[in-house]
């Protein structure tokens, strides 16, 4: 062995040596009790402080006639250290740490104990940066909490006609259950807003709202959106494991959007999940329970899906138990007048703008569309004017400015002589907006129905122009 290597167990001596003189040098008192709980050992400062004439006479006798507060027994006998505790010694109170000492065989032989302070007010600061640190948590938890609350209540979804009313009747029936809902609608129609109020409604309404939209997550993370990942689950996670949608919403509701994007592959985990309540988070092998309501919604035909094999039958079975349909805007017309200022009431607030209003008028000009992209168009179209005008109440003219740009543009280009170039940009650009206007907006569909992939169709999105609603 080269000269100056120790061995293991010498560094062990040397460190258990080298700790004990130290703290028993530093701190404010030191002890040493056997297994029967009597004092073999007290360093010089621990008499002074509790006041000890002969500190000779404290060897062989039982701590707690010494130190009348003391919990070095309890240590001995428990073999679990006391790391902080402020022991009481008259008037005076001592922050001190117990550690168990073990022989070589790891049986507990006795106990040492350090008196750290003699004054537990100079443990402030710590105390104060913990408090703190818990007071910082316990506000990041709240806001995390509040932001996966539901937002809107059946007040936000705006509409007194007769399809309205009997559609928020419907929710409402629903909101006092915890079976699945599928709502099915146009793109725009409020599906995300519905579903909020349903939970909200619901007893479920202190608990988690958590949604997540199918067609916006990629398809080789959507698993672990869902299920979450384990720690070390592969290169690159995040090394404490992440939870996913359906641990985030235990006890709640989990919101799936776009339900109709899912591939067949997920489809039947999604089902195992809703039918036994577990799942395996990526990268585990270990089931987790949830307990969570379920809404899903789609723009997609789903009774079409299933029967050309797009959709499993046992999975649509599972999600429509209670199915709720919200009518695009052209079907519920008598509502375009209270859901247009209940907008651009919104809208002025959210821009900072003084109060508007709409004009009749201007209502009818907005009867007159035919609003392919429901109340998100309609509030698309309701911001630009309000944006471009500097009256106090919009009128029709205000919106023709914004509504009749697209038509007079192809207007003008019908008149124009075509090359061959321009003739093929507009054939395909005719063919995608039939695409999309064909499958309510809904890009894969679109992408499905041209034979292109959906990469290519936001390609030629961006390259022809094209502007379209979101999903």
């Amino acid at each position: 062995m080269a000269r100056g290597t120790a061995l293991p167990e010498d560094l062990r001596q040397l460190a258990s040596e080298t700790l004990l003189a130290h703290f028993s040098a530093c701190c404010e008192g030191a002890v040493i009790v056997d297994k029967a709980g009597c004092i073999v050992w007290m360093n010089d400062s621990y008499p002074v402080r509790l006041g000890i004439e002969v500190p000779s006479c404290v060897v062989g006798q039982p701590i707690e006639k010494i130190i009348p507060n003391s919990l070095m027994r309890q240590v001995v006998q428990s073999g679990q250290p006391m790391l902080l505790d402020i022991m009481e010694y008259g008037e005076q109170a001592f922050v001190v740490t117990r550690l168990p000492l073990r022989d070589e065989a790891g049986e507990v032989v006795g106990a040492v104990g350090f008196m750290l302070y003699d004054d537990p007010r100079r443990l402030a600061p710590l105390i104060d940066r913990y408090q703190r640190l818990r007071s910082d948590l316990a506000e990041v938890r709240r806001k995390l909490a509040e932001a996966r609350r539901a937002k809107y209540t059946f007040a936000d979804f705006v509409g007194a006609g007769a399809l309205s009313s009997a559609l928020k009747q419907a929710a409402r029936r629903a909101a006092r259950t915890t079976a699945p809902v599928l709502i099915l609608g146009e793109t725009g129609t409020g599906k995300e807003l519905l579903a909020q109020a349903i939970h909200a409604a619901g007893a479920r309404s202190e608990s988690p709202f958590v949604a997540v939209n199918i067609a916006a997550v990629p398809e080789t993370l959507l698993e672990a959106e869902f299920f979450g990942v384990a720690p070390g689950a592969y290169t690159g996670a995040e090394r404490g494991g992440r939870d996913g949608k359906f641990k985030l919403a235990d006890g709640g509701t989990l919101f799936l959007d776009e339900i109709g994007d899912m591939s067949p592959a997920l489809q039947a985990k999604l089902l195992r999940t809703l039918q036994e309540g577990e799942f395996e988070p990526v990268g585990s092998n270990r089931l987790a329970t949830v307990d969570v309501r379920v809404v899903a919604a789609t723009s997609r035909d789903l009774e079409r899906m299933v029967a050309e094999g797009h959709f499993r039958a046992d999975l649509y079975y599972r999600l429509n138990v209670i199915t709720l349909r919200t009518p695009p805007l052209r079907e519920r017309l008598e509502d375009l007048a209270l859901l247009a200022d209940y907008l651009v009431d919104e809208i002025c607030r959210h821009r900072g703008m003084p109060p508007r209003g709409i004009s009749t008028s201007a209502v009818n000009r907005l009867c007159r569309h035919d609003w392919p992209g429901n109340v998100r168009e309609l509030k698309n179209v309701l911001e630009r004017a309000l944006l471009m005008s500097d009256s106090e109440t919009l009128e029709a003219d205000d919106l023709n400015a914004v509504m009749q740009v697209s038509a007079c543009l192809a207007e003008a280009a019908d008149s124009a002589p075509l090359g061959i170039a321009e003739a093929v940009a507009r054939a395909e650009r005719e063919a995608i907006q039939r695409a999309l206007r064909d499958s309510r907006g809904n890009k894969a569909e679109a992408a499905r129905r041209l034979g292109i992939s959906r990469a290519a169709l936001y390609e030629k999105i961006a390259g022809l122009g094209i502007e379209i609603l979101a999903d």
